[in-house]
């Protein structure tokens, strides 16, 4: 079953954002990085798939207000065209997320292809409207966290620059490489992003240059800094570029908007 969505010579970059480790910035970097490509004249949609329903609040959506979402999508109930909304960003599309997927993966376990439902689904023509897909997956190795990988073309691995970031990125290769060989050949790793870094700490500095000596040009050049706007934007309901342009974490996001694209362009040329 491919992956490939195209129209033409165009086709949807599909990019899961995973982490297995909590707390490491992956959803700020999904909703950010969204923001930033937008900004880069791209339309985008955001797929949250993870039961917390982070991203969904960070790009203002009300979670009374989200009757149709991705877990209507992978049980069968709707076609993800009845459940992409607009987002307060002008360009960015939601498939919202809501508690009711934390019980998806039970729902499921007796279900053929359960694996290929988040893939079935972006097959779906209004996804070629779109030129990037940012899923956001849960903070766990879990069968919504499979069903990312096996419908992305790649993945970003947001990593916080602490003493056991190797250990838990090391796992998480095992596991994209075992999605690879079970169930999407197609899936690449497009990059680590280093995120919290903090240039007064030595350790951030340390776990940085260890990151880059295993992993090499893998590693974004960007560094998403520890910043307070970065953290205080999603009280607001809005990305950081929104809340504050300035500030040094939006300019890092719009940076790595910038190194994703020359990769793309890089990949494509």
């Amino acid at each position: 079953m491919s992956t490939q969505l195209s129209t033409g010579s165009k086709r949807t970059e599909i990019i899961a954002l995973a982490n297995q480790k909590g707390g490491v910035g992956k959803t700020t970097t999904t909703i950010n990085l969204a923001t930033a490509l937008v900004a880069a004249k791209k339309k985008v949609l955001i797929v949250d798939m993870d039961p917390q329903g982070n991203a969904s609040t960070g790009i203002g959506s009300a979670r009374d207000n989200r009757d149709n979402s991705v877990y209507e999508v992978l049980m069968g109930e709707i076609e993800i065209s009845q459940a992409i909304v607009e987002s307060i960003v002008p360009g960015l599309s939601l498939v919202s997320s809501t508690v009711d997927l934390a019980g998806a993966e039970l729902e499921l376990v007796a279900e053929s292809q359960r694996t290929y439902r988040l893939r079935k689904a972006l097959q779906d023509p209004v996804i070629d409207q779109f030129d990037y897909v940012l899923i956001d997956c849960p903070p766990s190795l879990s069968l919504l966290t499979l069903n990312s990988l096996a419908a992305a073309h790649s993945v970003i691995v947001p990593l916080q620059c602490e003493f056991f970031a190797l250990e838990g990125l090391s796992l998480l290769l095992r596991t994209i490489e075992t999605v690879k060989a079970n169930f999407n050949p197609a899936l690449e790793i497009e990059g680590v992003v280093l995120t919290m870094f903090d240039g007064r700490n030595n350790l951030s500095g340390q776990v940085a240059n260890d990151v880059r000596g295993h992993l090499g040009q893998k590693v974004f050049k960007t560094v998403i800094p520890r910043n307070v706007r970065i953290s205080e934007a999603p009280s607001h309901g809005k990305p950081v570029l929104l809340y504050d342009y300035k500030c040094t974490g939006s300019q890092a996001y719009i940076r790595l908007a910038s190194e994703l694209l020359r990769r793309e362009s890089v990949k494509a040329a």
